[in-house]
């Protein structure tokens, strides 16, 4: 837990609507934002969806501030599920306020940071992972073999109604596409897909 002295430190007030992304993934911010009041939806957006909900925080409390206390770009997105009221502290006053703790709170304070960013970036890869793996297995089901014996995938419908059968965004069958396609498990475009690795797509999709 984060010492109390911390949000004593400058910060610039900042009323958040309803909607509005407060945290991207991957990228890093020159501020950490403490919620005082209202409801914050963590999680994988893809596009302006929320694809995947890891949970939800209320205030007061930090806002993913284990990726200031390691330095590191945020593993979540951050969406504002209500009107939420932030505090926001620039990221190097924040850095220095928690190097004026002792060596050993300091130590404690990164071993805790360090775990639960562990566990967040488990949550989230193992989302990426479900998605391949319904994908592989999709294009398993659907594959036809044909006079050569090779395997091809014909796509009859719309991506869309292909990812709603999924249960993920269309952004994300696109992307796991051009992963699979980059892992050379398939190859193609269009509505023809082929597939090269049958075996590869067989161990993705866990058959």
């Amino acid at each position: 837990m984060l010492p109390a002295q911390v949000i004593d430190i400058p910060a610039e007030v900042h009323l958040a609507a309803r909607g509005e992304f407060l945290l991207r993934r991957a990228l890093a911010s020159p501020w950490v934002s403490y919620v005082e009041s209202g409801r914050v939806a963590l999680g994988v957006m893809e596009g302006n969806v929320m694809e995947h909900q890891l949970g939800v925080v209320e205030g007061p409390c930090w806002l993913e501030a284990s990726a200031a206390v390691l330095d590191l770009p945020h593993a979540v997105d951050a969406v504002a599920e209500t009107e939420v009221n932030l505090r926001r502290v620039a990221l190097a006053e924040f850095r220095q306020s928690l190097s004026s703790m002792s060596e050993a709170a300091q130590a404690v304070l990164h071993d805790v940071a360090l775990a639960h960013r562990q566990q967040t970036e488990f949550a989230v890869s193992r989302f990426a992972k479900d998605a391949e793996a319904r994908c592989a297995e999709w294009l398993l089901r659907h594959a036809q073999t044909g006079d050569r014996g090779a395997m091809a995938v014909l796509l009859q419908q719309r991506k869309r109604s292909i990812a709603a059968q999924l249960g993920i965004a269309p952004e994300t069958l696109s992307r796991v596409l051009r992963h699979l396609r980059e892992r050379s498990l398939i190859s193609g475009s269009g509505r023809l897909l082929n597939v090269v690795d049958p075996g590869g797509l067989r161990l993705l999709a866990g058959a």
